[in-house]
């Protein structure tokens, strides 16, 4: 299961804090990611975390008035930026140690 969540600037501090500060949602893939490195319009930062429906509930909770969960078109476009930047990052590491 994946979910994304947008994090105002501000926020971003608490929010990390809370989610590597919870064991059971530190256990699974989290990405975060500044907009501006997506190439996105707005300021502050993505997240995405895929693992364990139960964690990605619990993050939810963690994330309560400080982050939107993303849904629908806006979701997949922050999913296609982060796999469009760590594909490329891929390729470069791989060029450098081929």
């Amino acid at each position: 299961m994946k979910a994304i969540f947008f994090v105002n600037k501000d926020d971003y501090s608490e929010a990390k804090n809370k989610l590597y500060g919870d064991d059971m949602v530190s256990r699974q893939s989290i990405t975060m990611r500044d907009n501006s490195a997506l190439g996105l319009e707005k300021e502050g930062y993505y997240v995405q975390i895929e693992g364990d429906a139960s964690a990605i509930r619990k993050a939810k909770e963690l994330l309560s008035g400080k982050a939107k969960a993303l849904t629908g078109k806006h979701a997949k476009e922050v999913v296609d930026a982060i796999e469009k930047q760590e594909s490329s990052a891929a390729e470069g590491f791989g060029a450098i140690f081929g």
